[in-house]
């Protein structure tokens, strides 16, 4: 059922893994220890961590209580565990050996409401004595087991009404939002899931193997590690670092991916500098064969017919290096570009699709079908137990009624979430005659194929009156060569847009070679003539898309570091904190702008 690796002198081993009943019995001493600690059904518990098999096996001996299990983001600080633990009222927590220190910070004040902290592996002195300081009582994984096993409880199953979880959402804004989903709505993803794969060919069995790498506390690895286990089939866990996951893939060999875009932008970039590194010949052979391949399954064929002799001579050694057994790659969190998704679907002999949803909608309300290339760039068609609709955003020009039709997104059905907690304000917003309001602008394609384009609360208006979307203006520009991200900016009492560009790397310093620069990407970045360079692509990329004047990027910061969670500056969704990004950069984006003012007044 679970496997993990075990680091021994900083060494990775290979995956250990526990069965169905060997974990089934370990969830019963914990929820008896629970139990036996003084938690009663309805009381919430913390499990605050990176995956591992401890995090699953808390979470489900919570269900088998109807105790309401709270994740709380591996990623957030401090500030947001604080909130998170006063605001569902945490009586209990799980805790990974390496957070303990940031529960204990004196800044994180609700901890010292917790009854018992429960750490996944080791414990140390100090921390063991802080906590006690405190009023908490300590206890290391085997010995809470240990309890359970002393004093068997008889378990107290839910009821399908009764609150599962509440999941925090990471909030690219303000503080978490507490997002209340029964065992019903869970429950009901999981069978919904199984009607949807019921239409296709290819059936999911006991043999297939999830590689968890994305956060547990995040919607989209705890619906597919619930499907997972409704199927009989096995979760192997990352070993905690992202830049090593290719170590991975290859040691567990899974046949199930799941990421979001970034994820696939690095395998994307990954195959194709092996490809400039092959001879002339051998580059051409590969492009021609991706041709042909790529012919066919637009014809209609399935990737696996579609060119036997392609995947033999070319894209089998792509997909060996993803471990040799994956069978389907699944995007979600942000629109996958075309290009990216076309190219894997031809490359890495798997069924590539993309999905969308939310925490509110307890993951996927629309999914991609296997082999249809129909659907690249698209995240599917409305999921089979739920109901989408889109409504008009007037002051956006997004009409449901015009051609192609467009509009906010609005879903209902039961797998959606019943409140924001302790929110009424905010539920009654989102919810208006039954329908919840996502704030995600979609594009329904002639076919029912849905395309997500925009963000709602992303529009500004410059100050001459025009409206801008940015996170449409950011997927555009993402795609210029020598950007690797970008994030965008302007508001009403500015003309002009300016944006904070993350180079490319490799080819910013090719740019360089050809140019007679030299040095590190930090000293690449404050170049004028980078500057002028990286501004006369992004103008070519805004004609090429046919954007307006006042979309033209004028101004930019170069960046030479990735947008990242240490700085805070994304969630842990890879999603853009804009109010951090604005603070981080604000005194560069107010130099940047005074000096586009000053040449245009010369």
């Amino acid at each position: 059922m679970l496997g993990w690796r075990r680091i021994v002198d900083g060494k990775v081993g290979p995956y250990i893994w526990k069965t169905y009943n060997e974990v089934y019995d370990e969830i019963l001493h914990i929820g008896s220890a629970l139990r036996a600690s003084g938690a009663e059904p309805g009381c919430r518990v913390g499990i605050y961590g990176a995956n591992c098999p401890q995090w699953i096996m808390a979470m489900e001996a919570c269900s088998a209580h109807s105790l309401v299990c709270v994740p709380l983001y591996d990623t957030l600080g401090p500030g947001a565990v604080n909130f998170i633990i006063d605001h569902a009222e945490v009586d209990f927590v799980f805790v990974q050996d390496i957070k303990v220190k940031e529960l204990l910070n004196p800044n994180c004040k609700s901890t010292q409401r917790l009854k018992a902290m429960v750490c996944f592996t080791s414990l140390t002195e100090e921390d063991s004595a802080n906590a006690s300081q405190m009023g908490v009582k300590t206890y290391l994984w085997n010995e809470f087991l240990h309890m359970g096993k002393e004093n068997p409880q008889e378990i107290s199953p839910p009821q399908p009404f009764n609150i599962c979880t509440i999941m925090y959402t990471s909030g690219t804004s303000g503080d978490p939002k507490g997002v209340v989903l029964t065992h019903e709505t869970i429950a009901l993803l999981v069978y919904g899931i199984d009607l949807f794969l019921d239409q296709f060919e290819d059936k999911m069995t006991v043999d297939d193997m999830y590689l968890s790498f994305l956060p547990l506390a995040h919607i989209l690895d705890r619906m597919i590690e619930e499907y997972f286990f409704h199927k009989g089939a096995s979760v192997g866990y990352y070993h905690g670092n992202l830049k090593e996951l290719r170590d991975d893939i290859i040691e567990l060999k899974p046949t199930f991916l799941a990421g979001v875009p970034r994820v696939y932008d690095m395998i994307h970039e990954g195959i194709k500098k092996a490809l400039e590194e092959l001879s002339p010949l051998r580059k051409q052979i590969f492009y021609a064969l991706y041709k042909y391949k790529l012919f066919w399954m637009n014809r209609g064929h399935k990737h696996k017919y579609a060119s036997p002799l392609a995947d033999l001579l070319a894209f089998r050694k792509v997909k060996a290096k993803l471990g040799g057994r994956l069978r389907l790659l699944l995007s979600g969190g942000a629109p996958l570009s075309s290009e990216v998704e076309e190219f894997l679907r031809v490359t890495c002999c798997a069924f590539v699709v993309q999905g969308y949803g939310l925490t509110e909608t307890c993951g996927a309300c629309t999914i991609g079908f296997p082999d249809e290339m129909c659907m690249v760039g698209a995240v599917g068609s409305p999921a089979v137990y739920n109901e989408l609709r889109l409504e008009e955003v007037s002051d956006m020009g997004y009409n449901p009624l015009g051609n192609p039709p467009c509009g906010e997104i609005c879903v209902r059905g039961k797998t959606l979430f019943s409140e924001y907690y302790k929110n009424p304000e905010l539920t009654r917003e989102s919810f208006k005659d039954g329908w919840f309001h996502t704030g995600d602008i979609g594009q329904m394609l002639p076919n029912g194929v849905v395309k997500i384009i925009d963000r709602k609360k992303n529009l500004i208006k410059l100050s001459q009156g025009e409206y801008v979307a940015l996170e449409y203006l950011e997927n555009v520009y993402g795609v210029t060569p020598i950007v690797d991200d970008v994030w965008v900016y302007g508001n009403s009492f500015k003309s002009m847009l300016v944006a904070v560009v993350v180079l490319h790397e490799e080819n910013a310093k090719k740019w360089a070679y050809l140019n007679g620069y030299t040095g590190s990407l930090s000293e690449l970045s404050s170049l004028n003539n980078l500057q002028n360079y990286v501004l006369s692509e992004l103008k070519s990329t805004a004609e090429k898309n046919k954007m307006r004047g006042f979309e033209f990027i004028k101004g930019v910061i170069l960046e030479p570091h990735p947008f990242d969670m240490e700085r805070d500056l994304v969630t842990a969704t890879l999603k853009k904190k804009r109010n951090n990004l604005l603070k981080y950069y604000q005194a560069e984006i107010d130099a940047l702008y005074l000096k586009l003012t000053a040449k245009i007044r010369s």
